[in-house]
């Protein structure tokens, strides 16, 4: 599995990196059909402090899967997005049980 990491207007520190690779790891874990993750971080221009979003897309075997989520911090739109990826990668596994 891979995982790319990518910041857009911004340089991404080595932690806030580390943290998002170490998240993800631990969710690959738990599901053996991801294959690779794109993440992007980005900053939105406006003026509140909610301007932190997360994207991440998650490649599986003839799918894919894509959360994005905003909030006041980096590690905090990486959990909401990974929640929601959970929530898909249920139904995703539904989708196959069937």
């Amino acid at each position: 599995m891979k995982i790319n990491v990518k910041s857009v207007r911004f340089k991404a520190d080595q932690k806030l990196e580390d943290f998002i690779e170490k998240k993800l790891q631990k969710f690959f874990g738990f599901h053996e059909q991801i294959l690779d993750a794109d993440v992007v971080l980005k900053l939105d221009n406006n003026e509140t402090r909610e301007n932190k979003i997360a994207e991440i897309r998650l490649m599986l075997k003839g799918e894919e899967l894509f959360a994005k989520k905003e909030s006041k911090a980096f590690e905090e739109s990486v959990d909401q997005a990974i929640d929601a990826l959970k929530k898909q990668i249920g139904k995703y596994k539904e989708k196959f049980k069937k």
